[in-house]
C-alpha cells in the first residue's frame, strides 16, 4: 500500500485508502470534512460571536469607556503623587489608618489649586452647591446637563437634517456641489468661539442662538459623510436600477440611502459630541442660565476658592457628551444588527 502523496490530507479514521475511489467512501469523507468544518465554525463563533452580537458590541463600547476613565484616573493621581502638594489621608476604609505623602518633585500644574485630587472633586460634588442650599452640586449639575442636552438634541436634529439634505443635493447635482461645497468647508475654518457672539448679536439671547451654534457644529460632518455614503453603492447596482427605468427618487431610496447608513452613523457619533460642545459654548454669550455653559462661567469665577467645583462641572459636561454618543451608538447597533448577516 503506497503512502499518500505529500501535501494531501489523510483520510479520516476508518476509511481505507484502497476504497478512495468508491463513491460511498468518498461521500463519507466529504461528510466528515463538512462536519469538522462546521464544528470549527461553531467553535470560532463561541469565542468571537458574542462580541459580534449587538449586545457584545455595546459591551465593548462600555468597556472601552470604563478603561479610558480608569487610565485617566490613574495618570491623574500618578502625576499628583510624583509632583503635587503634600497630602494626608485619614481614616482609610473607616479604620484608624492614615497615610501621608510628600511628592519627590514639584510642578506648578500638579498643585491642588491647578489639579485637585479626584476624591476632592467627589467630595465637592456631594457637598451643597451653595452654603445656604441643600441641593448637592452633583444634583445641580445633572439638571444643568439635562437642559444642555435638550438644546444639543434640537441642534443635532436640525444639523443632521441640513447635512443629509445638502449631501443629497450635491450627489444629484455636480453644479451645486462645485458651487456650494467649498463654502461648506470654509465655514468650519471660523473659530466657533469668535462666531458665537456674532450669532448672539444677530439672533438675540436665548435658546435660538444656542441651537444655531449647535446646528452649525453638527451639519458639517453629516454633510461630508453622507456625500461619501450616497456615492458608495456598487455602480452595477445603479446601472441595474437605471436599466429598469427607475426614477432618481427610487434609486435614492432603495440603493443610495441604505448604502449610506454606516457612513451616516459614523458622522452622527461625531456630531453628537459636537452638538453638546456647541450648546455649552453658546450658553455663555447667549445668556442661558440653566445650562452647563453658565455653570462653567460661574465656577470659573470662583476657582480660587473652589477649584473642585469647576473640575466637577467639567467632568459632568464630559459625561453629558459621552452619554449622547452612547445613545447614538446604541441606535447604530440596533439599526445595523442584521447588516453583517445579510452581507454574509
Amino acid at each position: 500500500m503506497s503512502a499518500p502523496p505529500p501535501g494531501d490530507a489523510p483520510f479520516p479514521p476508518g476509511v481505507d485508502v484502497a476504497e478512495a475511489d468508491d463513491p460511498t467512501a468518498a461521500a463519507d469523507v466529504e461528510a466528515r470534512a463538512d462536519a469538522l468544518a462546521t464544528g470549527s465554525d461553531r467553535g470560532a463563533e463561541a469565542v468571537v460571536g458574542r462580541w459580534s452580537s449587538p449586545g457584545g458590541r455595546l459591551l465593548r463600547t462600555a468597556l472601552a469607556l470604563v478603561a479610558f476613565f480608569a487610565v485617566v484616573a490613574v495618570l491623574w493621581e500618578a502625576f499628583k503623587w510624583l509632583a503635587g502638594d503634600p497630602w494626608r489621608l485619614e481614616g482609610i476604609l473607616g479604620t484608624s489608618l492614615s497615610y501621608e505623602h510628600f511628592p519627590p518633585f514639584r510642578v506648578l500644574q500638579a498643585t491642588d489649586l491647578q489639579l485637585p485630587h479626584l476624591w476632592s472633586i467627589a467630595e465637592a460634588l456631594a457637598a451643597p452647591v451653595q452654603r445656604s442650599q441643600e441641593t448637592s452640586l452633583f444634583t445641580y449639575l445633572v439638571g444643568a446637563a439635562a437642559y444642555t442636552l435638550a438644546e444639543a438634541l434640537i441642534g443635532f436634529l436640525l444639523g443632521s437634517a441640513i447635512g443629509i439634505a445638502l449631501a443629497s443635493v450635491f450627489v444629484h447635482s455636480r453644479l451645486a456641489e462645485r458651487a456650494l461645497l467649498p463654502y461648506v468647508i470654509a465655514s468650519q475654518t471660523i473659530p466657533i468661539v469668535a462666531l458665537a457672539p456674532i450669532i448672539v448679536v444677530s439672533f438675540g439671547r436665548g435658546l435660538t442662538s444656542v441651537v444655531i451654534i449647535s446646528t452649525y457644529l453638527t451639519f458639517f460632518p453629516v454633510t461630508i459623510a453622507m456625500v461619501r455614503g450616497l456615492r458608495s453603492p456598487d455602480p452595477r447596482a445603479l446601472e441595474l436600477m437605471r436599466s429598469y427605468a427607475a426614477s432618481r427618487w427610487a434609486i435614492y431610496r432603495k440603493v443610495r440611502l441604505p448604502a449610506s447608513i454606516p457612513y451616516l452613523f459614523t458622522a452622527l457619533k461625531i456630531a453628537a459630541a459636537a452638538s453638546v460642545v456647541g450648546a455649552i459654548i453658546g450658553e455663555a454669550p447667549g445668556g442661558v442660565k440653566e445650562g452647563l455653559g453658565r455653570a462653567l462661567v460661574n465656577f470659573n469665577q470662583q476657582y480660587i476658592t473652589g477649584p473642585e467645583k469647576l473640575w466637577g462641572t467639567i467632568l459632568v459636561a464630559a459625561l453629558a457628551g459621552i452619554s449622547f454618543y452612547v445613545v447614538v451608538r446604541i441606535v447604530e447597533v440596533l439599526v445595523l444588527r442584521d447588516r453583517g448577516r445579510q452581507e454574509a
